[in-house]
């Protein structure tokens, strides 16, 4: 995690504006995990649009992708795989952990979850009828286009996410609907440069920009 981003997630915490995720911060070496390579299948993602929905937002022009089993896991640490794939495509990892029960959204950066363990019931897009329930399952990963409301239904006891945003983003979750400057800043989310899984050549670049 850069300093940056040191810096304003603990402004977000002292405002209240952001709950903690722990463990926290993760650092990675720039090869692959001793004797462990992140083996990335080249699916075609699915993709979910969805409408503002009461006080979250979602993201009306761009899509939430779905990518089924598109990591192979294996070894003993089969999060360091996904956290070496996001890094290696432009995403730093930022945190392992679970995902909250109630409904957020991050205002100010994309997301991708990468599924390192058991699987889950999500709900993406804020409640019905907007809304939509999603299993996820250890292997799977999701990118969350700015301003997309989810939470967790349920989840096995071996479930775990890797979190991971594009470098020096704000991210903050929010429970409160945006105001209107805070809704054109969302619009101004920085582009993500690549693909968290198959770089600059990967589907995110092509369904995002033809959204």
């Amino acid at each position: 995690m850069t300093n940056t981003k040191r810096r304003r997630m603990s402004a977000a915490l002292a405002a209240g504006a952001l709950l903690p995720v722990a463990p926290a911060a993760v650092s990675r070496p720039a090869g692959d995990p001793p004797g462990e390579t992140a083996s990335v299948h080249p699916v075609q993602p699915e993709t979910l649009s969805f409408e503002p929905n009461g006080w979250i937002p979602n993201n009306p022009r761009l899509p939430v992708l779905v990518y089924r089993s598109a990591v192979q896991l294996s070894g003993s640490d089969p999060a360091a795989l996904f956290e070496h794939a996001f890094a290696r495509n432009g995403w730093p990892p930022v945190w392992r952990n679970g995902i909250y029960d109630f409904h957020h959204f991050h205002p100010a950066t994309h997301e991708v979850l990468g599924f390192a363990g058991g699987r889950a019931r999500l709900v993406l897009g804020g409640p019905a009828p907007i809304g939509r329930e999603v299993t996820v399952n250890a292997g799977d990963v999701v990118v969350l286009p700015a301003g997309t409301g989810h939470c967790k239904l349920e989840a096995s006891a071996d479930f775990l996410v890797v979190g991971a945003y594009p470098p020096d983003e704000d991210i903050g979750i929010s429970r409160v609907g945006l105001s209107a400057a805070q809704w054109q800043a969302m619009q101004q989310v920085v582009f993500p440069a690549s693909d968290p899984l198959s770089g600059r050549e990967g589907p995110l670049a092509r369904l995002w920009r033809a959204a």
